[in-house]
């Protein structure tokens, strides 16, 4: 699971240009849902998908044609190609004036069998291959800035890399691969776009008077003392992928309580993951944890999402306890709670959240001695395809973003060196915790005999 150690490349950018709507798009103002414009989502999300050369493609260039194709995707999601304005009581909203998006290609020294058999975040040396954002003393403003940045670096072998940096403001994951796919079937030669894009945002706006009908402990600090992961230095932490292929899952199933049911893979991992990094941390025993997760509304049947709905439509729920009663209670305990927590969102939840950001001003999540994790194995990655087949690589750019590493974590999907297809986890801790939490997720996992 270690990155590949690159041969030394230089990457050689082009000038960035604005990529406006290849046609005539309406000229409007927009407003975000009380979801989208939360301070949580205030920040540029990256992906990052490798492709080999085709040999049919010989003498294409996949930045030409990935440009093209850019210019009329714009056209049915011109919103995109606006700028965000924040107006009274930290609202935003979008001006779609076809401002357009920002554009570079490149060329690097190196080719995709380079990069070995990449499965997870973070991509190797990925700063070179995404076009970052500006930055204002260390914070990408989201005010007034190109809502979309995409660099696609050409190979020397004839592949290519095509990078991204979205605003996720204006869409979440699932939403950016719509419009990703929407590129690629017009690199293809298709028309126009199989699901055409669908705004939406009045859904999740709070409700006249707003009334939060849940606590949202995910917007309050937890009780307790300071925590080690906000002030633990970045060149003192340890960066480190957990593979949790059959055997793992299957030593997490012998471990889960038999009365809870057939719990998804991604409870079980989340709650070996929280109990394990709990213990490792050594917080006190009266000291609140938590694990938040980002919970997905699509394909729920109580949210009436519209199809080509591409706006951010998920909660963070929180399961919460003390440390001592956490590790104390073992795999089942944290699972339970995972359980519990997951259950809870619903459309009235998603609602009240509305209610919440604008009652209280659009606060930012809580991170004191709270795991963030959002599960993207199913966003679809591996489904970006131009032209040029299937990505060898498509995911996160990072092991995690947001406001500080190790708190915020992506589960992806991946292959380890045997080919076995399992969910694998960058965990980022302190040094001297990572040693302790290998132990605890070996302990774990370990099938019983």
């Amino acid at each position: 699971m270690a990155s590949p150690i690159l041969p030394a490349f230089t990457v050689r950018r082009g000038e960035p240009v604005l990529v406006s709507p290849a046609a005539t798009t309406p000229t409007e103002t927009k407003a975000l849902s009380d979801l989208d414009d939360a301070e949580g989502m205030r920040f540029y999300s990256s992906g990052i998908h490798l492709y080999r050369a085709d040999p049919s493609k010989q003498g294409v260039d996949p930045a030409a044609v990935i440009r093209e194709a850019l210019a009329r995707a714009l056209v049915p999601y011109y919103p995109l190609a606006g700028r965000i304005r924040e107006e009274a009581g930290r609202k935003l909203v979008v001006d779609c004036e076809a401002q357009g998006v920002m554009f570079v290609d490149a060329d690097a020294d190196l080719t995709a069998a380079d990069f070995g058999d990449v499965q997870s975040p973070p991509f190797p040396c990925f700063e070179q291959f995404i076009l970052e954002a500006t930055t204002v003393a260390g914070v990408e403003p989201v005010i007034d800035r190109p809502l979309l940045y995409i660099q696609v670096t050409r190979l020397k072998c004839g592949g290519f890399i095509f990078g991204q940096r979205f605003c996720h403001c204006v869409v979440d994951a699932p939403g950016g691969m719509e419009f990703e796919k929407v590129i690629c079937e017009l690199a293809r030669g298709e028309p126009g776009p199989s699901v055409p894009p669908a705004w939406g945002r009045e859904m999740f706006m709070a409700r006249q008077p707003p009334q939060p009908s849940y606590p949202h402990p995910e917007y309050s600090e937890p009780a307790g003392g300071a925590d080690r992961m906000l002030s633990t230095p970045a060149s003192d932490m340890a960066r480190v992928p957990f593979f949790f292929g059959p055997r793992e899952i299957a030593g997490l199933r012998q471990r889960a309580p038999p009365h809870m049911g057939r719990s998804s893979r991604f409870e079980l991992v989340a709650a070996c993951i929280w109990l394990g990094r709990t213990a490792a941390l050594g917080y006190g025993a009266d000291e609140e944890v938590r694990l938040s997760f980002i919970v997905n509304a699509r394909g729920r049947p109580d949210v009436p999402l519209p199809e080509g709905f591409y706006g951010n439509a998920f909660a963070y729920s929180v399961a919460a306890t003390t440390a001592g009663e956490l590790c104390a209670g073992g795999l089942g305990y944290a699972l339970e709670l995972v359980k519990k927590a997951k259950s809870a969102v619903t459309y009235d939840y998603l609602q009240s959240v509305a209610d919440l950001m604008v009652l209280r001003g659009r606060p930012l999540f809580a991170l004191s001695r709270t795991y963030i994790v959002s599960d993207v194995s199913h966003a679809g990655f591996k489904s970006v395809d131009f032209g040029w087949g299937e990505p060898v690589y498509g995911g996160p750019a990072k092991g995690g973003e947001g406001p500080l590493p190790g708190v915020t974590n992506y589960f992806s999907r991946s292959k380890n060196g045997k080919g076995e297809e399992g969910t694998v986890v960058p965990i980022c801790l302190p040094k001297d915790a990572m040693d302790k939490f290998q132990l605890e997720v070996q302990g774990l996992t370990a099938e019983i005999l």
